[in-house]
């Protein structure tokens, strides 16, 4: 996918010198991806070059391959050189549908959310528990995971932790509403996010016990 986290994981690896092949989402345009990824309200503009030339999408001349496949399966990651797979859709988040990334050509996938059974990991915490043998999906967790589980890590290793209880207090999202809207499933979701502090609930705290 190339929404909030797909866009933020295509400018980490360019600024690390990590080389992306193929970009994969069914709902966003070439040219529109262009659009997104050069202007972001939120971290600014894109210092570099980036522009769409013969069916690719460009960036400070390096040519990435756009797909726009609904299922993983399908993608010819294979084709486009990709190894290594992040898969940000919040969809296929079981080791199950994450593979099947695996058959259109990638080796490894990386869940950007917390997944049902694939071994979980956050740097400064487990990473040393990864075993590049068997492991080829893992998942990153979440957001609010990866700022728990380092401080909780300190705290187990020099003290212990029997019982625990955390708030987090989250930015708004994409799915929140930016004005007052319906919400059928949960009221309060529906209301404006940036004017309410809308209570939720978070599966951090069973990804921390992980």
């Amino acid at each position: 996918g190339f929404g909030r986290i797909g866009r933020l994981v295509l400018r980490a690896c360019l600024q690390k010198g990590i080389k992306v092949t193929a970009i994969n989402d069914p709902f966003i345009d070439l040219k529109y991806m262009v659009y997104m990824f050069k202007y972001d309200s939120t971290h600014g503009r894109y210092k570099g070059d980036v522009h769409l030339e013969d069916g690719k999408m460009i960036v400070d001349g390096q040519a990435i391959s756009v797909f726009q496949c609904m299922k993983p399966a399908e993608i010819p990651w294979g084709d486009a050189g990709a190894l290594y797979v992040v898969e940000s859709t919040g969809v296929f988040l079981s080791i199950d549908k994450a593979s099947s990334h695996i058959q259109g050509g990638a080796k490894r996938v990386v869940v950007s959310a917390p997944s049902p059974d694939a071994p979980m990991f956050v740097m400064g915490v487990n990473q040393d528990k990864y075993d590049p043998s068997s492991m080829t999906i893992v998942s990153n967790a979440s957001c609010t995971t990866n700022c728990l589980a380092p401080l909780a890590k300190v705290i187990q290793d020099n003290f212990g932790i029997e019982e625990a209880l955390k708030t987090t207090v989250h930015a708004y999202t994409a799915t929140q509403k930016t004005v007052d809207g319906p919400s059928a499933k949960a009221w309060r979701d529906g209301r404006g996010a940036h004017q309410n502090i809308i209570p939720a609930s978070t599966g951090a705290a069973k990804a921390v016990g992980k």
